[in-house]
């Protein structure tokens, strides 16, 4: 038999369901729940990370419901390394890598979805006075390079395309942080650099790079191959592309304003490493910018992609340098998806 609901009974239920509520999140609220994403760079903080920051302080990354821890890397490489470990979810790395990796372990990899480096910045420097005036007069001559360098690895590609031959070459194990100064000693004839580092290494150390040093760029010697860029997980794409889609707008409005507000830029970052020389980081930001990010093919296809046809003979390239078993497809390495349109993708430089 049903027993008769008192008034006291039916107040104290709505009482219970109303506390309940207050502590249920709404609809809304769970649509607009934040994704965080662990994020690695490629080196310590320096110049060309500054956008990165100035994204995070200007509020780009909220405006995509995502929480982004940056940490410093040590290696454009070790990224790739880091994210296939799953300590990140995202970072700053070297496609080439990337590339090198998907060829030995198919589905593992990083995927690239917005390249920053339109060009390697892989070269060789020699004093202004040496007589080392071509590719070919470094037959012969000794080369100093860290052990393991990717521009010492690449250089048999750019001396085949030189008609260099690279066999009359000598390389010798160099510290990295010796690299510039063994050169200006004569310890070694040249030395084979990143560029963006070496650059500003030697403007440091007081020296004017480009009346000073002389510079071979792999990228004006036939080497078609890219740098680095903002990777990310297959995890997160399969799970959060969405996630993806809104750290590719981010990073890309920090890089748009960098461009047009390099001193915005560097403020960001010196309040993430105030004992860095300011004047040197927006150095070395300005000629990353104009030396291997804004480059003629990015004025024409916008900034963050690649040349398909370019990007293919980069992964024959690689094969032959590093001897690689299965060359991977362009879809295994770069996804273009996450790119906003070709129009937003225009970027001026101040």
């Amino acid at each position: 038999m049903d027993r008769p609901v008192s008034r006291r009974s039916v107040t104290l239920a709505v009482a219970a369901l109303a506390a309940s509520a207050a502590f249920m999140p709404s609809q809304p609220a769970q649509a607009q729940a934040v994704t965080p994403i662990k994020f690695v760079l490629d080196w310590k903080l320096q110049g060309i990370h500054a956008w990165y920051y100035l994204a995070e302080d200007r509020g780009y990354f909220a405006q995509e419901k995502l929480a982004v821890t940056i940490d410093q890397g040590d290696g454009s490489a070790a990224t790739v390394t880091k994210i296939m470990a799953g300590a990140y979810q995202a970072g700053f790395g070297d496609v080439n890598a990337v590339i090198q990796n998907a060829s030995a372990k198919p589905g593992a990899a990083p995927v690239m979805v917005y390249m920053v480096y339109n060009r390697a910045p892989f070269a060789l420097i020699v004093k202004a006075d040496s007589p080392i005036k071509t590719l070919r007069d470094f037959e012969g001559r000794t080369i100093g390079t860290p052990a393991g360098g990717a521009a010492a690895r690449m250089f048999p590609v750019m001396a085949a395309k030189s008609g260099v031959d690279a066999s009359k070459v000598k390389w010798t194990n160099v510290a990295p942080n010796l690299q510039e100064q063994l050169m200006l000693k004569s310890h070694v004839d040249g030395s084979a650099v990143f560029s963006v580092t070496s650059y500003m290494n030697l403007v440091a150390q007081g020296l004017d790079p480009d009346k000073d040093i002389r510079w071979f760029h792999y990228a004006d010697h036939g080497v078609e191959l890219y740098g680095n860029g903002v990777m990310v997980s297959p995890q997160l794409i399969k799970d959060k592309p969405q996630a993806v889609a809104g750290l590719v707008r981010a990073i890309h409005k920090g890089v748009r304003d960098a461009a047009a507000d390099p001193d915005a830029a560097i403020a960001a970052l010196m309040k993430r490493e105030p004992l860095l020389n300011k004047d040197l980081e927006k150095r070395r930001l300005l000629y990353t910018l104009k030396t291997i990010m804004l480059t003629p093919e990015v004025a024409a296809n916008g900034f963050g992609d690649v040349s398909d046809a370019r990007f293919a003979r980069s992964f024959i390239q690689l094969k032959e340098a590093f001897d690689l078993q299965r060359v991977p497809t362009a879809a295994e390495v770069f996804d273009r998806r996450f790119l906003p349109p070709a129009a937003e993708r225009k970027i001026a430089m101040k």
